[in-house]
């Protein structure tokens, strides 16, 4: 399977709390609910279209005990989400859970990097990451990742989780996909290359 991971982040690099000024106020943060004013229907379909795809969910303790506590209570049968995410595989990576209550849940313990590489080596589609943003920089890092998804929000919010402030490893990206929406959400697909090209060239440095 192909891993993807799905992150909507700020002009500034924060992932944190995008849903709602309550979903995340670890760390005392203040902010949440930046992405909300700017949501349409373009945002709607490019993420269904995504969530589409896939044949699983692989997702941090955080993420996972979260989603499962909110999404078997959405009722509305218009919520083009809701059956996926109900329905599909879920993969938790911790070692603090025994089972999960979302089913179907299988819980992955140990290295999550080892853990993941085998649930990647088998057949299938798309596993994809929603969230999370701690396993998937983490995954990210190890070369795990095969797309990157980003939906960029035009605020900048100063202060919260960023999804990639310290990357532990060069990595490069090729942009494969992008669209604007009207309400100016940047959708931006990128898919991972390995190691990122140097910065210098005949001589020259770079500043990127």
């Amino acid at each position: 399977m192909k891993i993807t991971l799905t992150e909507f982040v700020t002009l500034d690099g924060v992932s944190q709390g995008p849903g709602s000024p309550t979903e995340d106020t670890s760390d005392g943060f203040t902010h949440g609910g930046w992405l909300v004013p700017y949501l349409d229907e373009q945002f709607v379909r490019r993420t269904s279209d995504w969530l589409a795809l896939a044949d699983g969910l692989l997702l941090g303790r955080r993420t996972y005990e979260a989603f499962a506590r909110d999404w078997p209570h959405i009722t509305d049968p218009n919520d083009p989400y809701t059956e996926r995410m109900n329905s599909l595989p879920k993969y938790v990576v911790t070692n603090t859970l025994t089972e999960g209550a979302w089913h179907p849940t299988t819980v992955l313990h140990g290295d999550p990097v080892q853990s993941v590489g085998n649930l990647k080596a088998q057949p299938g589609r798309e596993l994809q990451i929603h969230g999370s943003a701690r396993l998937g920089k983490a995954l990210l890092s190890a070369g795990l990742v095969d797309t990157l998804r980003l939906v960029v929000a035009p605020a900048m919010v100063g202060s919260g989780r960023r999804l990639l402030d310290h990357p532990s490893a060069p990595t490069g990206l090729r942009l494969v996909h992008h669209d604007v929406t009207a309400n100016g959400l940047l959708l931006l697909e990128y898919e991972h290359v390995g190691v990122a090209p140097s910065a210098e060239y005949e001589g020259v440095t770079a500043f990127v």
